[in-house]
């Protein structure tokens, strides 16, 4: 019974920053992959940051530059640092986490960018 949880969501203008935070428990074991994805209205949920454990990183371009992934030292935790904010970022952002083999979602969190 892995549960992932976000955080951090919100309303802000355009150019502007937010940080998510997503948690991972009722799990002993490290996460493999951790990451984040969205889903805009009308749109399919798409990829937008990725980490390994060892740290590794993969971002989608459309955010690269702008948004950083990193995991907690709990290594169950993940972040989504999100600066210069757009309006084509609206979405709601979903917190997944995989091991070995099995994916867990996050029930997401709403970001709104306002122009």
């Amino acid at each position: 019974q892995v549960h992932l949880v976000e955080s951090g969501g919100g309303l802000v203008q355009a150019g502007g920053s937010l940080r998510l935070s997503c948690a991972a428990s009722g799990i002993i074991f490290s996460i493999d992959v951790m990451g984040w994805y969205r889903q805009a209205p009308g749109k399919q949920r798409e990829l937008v940051a990725v980490v390994s454990r060892g740290g590794s990183t993969h971002y989608a371009d459309s955010v690269k530059g702008r948004f950083t992934i990193s995991r907690g030292n709990a290594q169950n935790t993940v972040y989504l640092q999100m600066t210069s904010l757009k309006p084509g970022d609206t979405a709601v952002y979903y917190c997944r986490g995989t091991l070995q083999g099995n994916d867990y979602w996050g029930k997401g969190a709403q970001v709104t960018v306002s122009s």
